[in-house]
């Protein structure tokens, strides 16, 4: 009997800014290069099944948006040396990184738009290189929960106005963005509200949802948004017909939004490093408080009652805030990358 091929989609990419975020600034740990994020990439080996690529942060010092020809050169000549594909990049967007609020003042809100045209550029270049098939950008409200909790209506509104005009930017460049869901970021912090956002822009050929795994789990908590919370106070975790009815809840609000995703484990805590606010706590696939089964949950994203969506061509592992000890050890990659493999088996197409 001739042996099965291996599925081909989604590709599966690592994302490079686990070596950024929450990291160097005092108290916390040190930055880990764009190079050894790469080799780790590269290097991590499942019986022959490999990263197919990675998504990009945009922001230093692993990309400087100030001189985009030199580093998309140098960029395109690392991609190819290593045999790799970029996916889904993400623009510097936030106020210590040269962009605004989405919900700020005015100048807030020209700074964000100035940093997604930036992203939308280096996107669009990256695809016309070759080295780029997949992926969107990547958006938040760049602003706390808590300035947005001060008129949250209003808020609603500006953010929407923000994204249309991002909008506006992303679909001169041909690009699609992807808005993720995080629990610290105002006006997104629970699914309500980030449905409530999707459905006011209402334009879905430029503007979805990312899910991450990690932080969506937060979503059922309630955290940030007790009125929002799906699963009931002091859930038993054992019960997995109550909890599989919450989560079908979330994704099938937003699933049809659903333009990235990040596949991740979450032990339903919040953590935080370095001027990285609190957000759901990203684990090890195998580590034995994370409270998904990441093939099963991943499926509920990827398809519907009719089967898979296939919105999307390629999907990320998304690990922020380990410690450094953790990121350079090779055996984390190989974990991350057959927990993934896995997903692809049951969920994926030739």
């Amino acid at each position: 009997m001739a042996k099965q091929k291996t599925n081909l989609f989604p590709k599966l990419h690592n994302a490079t800014w686990p070596g950024v975020v929450g990291k160097g600034v005092p108290g916390a740990e040190p930055v880990i290069d764009f190079d050894t994020m790469l080799k780790l990439t590269s290097d991590a080996d499942v019986g022959g099944i490999k990263f197919d690529g990675f998504d990009l942060s945009l922001g230093k010092p692993h990309f400087d948006l100030d001189s985009i020809e030199e580093e998309t050169k140098r960029l395109v000549d690392k991609v190819t040396t290593l045999h790799l594909e970029v996916g889904t990049v993400v623009p510097a967007i936030w106020q210590s990184a040269g962009g605004g609020s989405a919900f700020g003042n005015d100048a807030d809100r020209k700074r964000f738009l100035e940093q997604v045209k930036k992203g939308c550029q280096v996107a669009s270049e990256l695809r016309k290189l070759g080295v780029r098939p997949n992926g969107c950008v990547r958006i938040d409200t760049a602003g706390s929960v808590e300035e947005w909790t001060k008129n949250p209506e209003q808020n609603q509104k500006l953010i929407a106005e923000t994204f249309k005009e991002a909008c506006k930017i992303a679909a001169d460049y041909d690009e699609v963005l992807a808005c993720e869901g995080e629990i610290c970021w105002g006006g997104i912090h629970s699914w309500r509200r980030m449905l409530q956002i999707l459905e006011i822009v209402d334009l879905p050929q430029t503007l979805g949802f990312q899910a991450d795994m990690a932080h969506t789990l937060l979503y059922l908590l309630g955290y940030n948004a007790p009125e929002d919370r799906i699963l009931p106070e002091n859930f038993d975790w054992s019960d997995v017909d109550t909890f599989d009815r919450a989560y079908k809840t979330m994704t099938n609000a937003l699933r049809h939004w659903t333009v990235d995703l990040h596949i991740a484990q979450n032990d339903a805590s919040v953590f935080g490093s370095g001027t990285h606010d609190k957000t759901g706590r990203h684990c090890l696939p195998n580590d034995p408080n994370g409270k998904l089964d990441i093939v099963k949950y991943a499926g509920f994203w990827l398809a519907d009652e009719d089967g898979l969506t296939k919105r999307f061509n390629h999907i990320c592992w998304d690990g922020c805030m380990f410690a450094n000890s953790v990121m350079m050890n090779p055996q984390t990659w190989t974990d991350i990358l057959a927990a993934m493999s896995a997903v692809r088996a049951r969920h994926g197409w030739k």
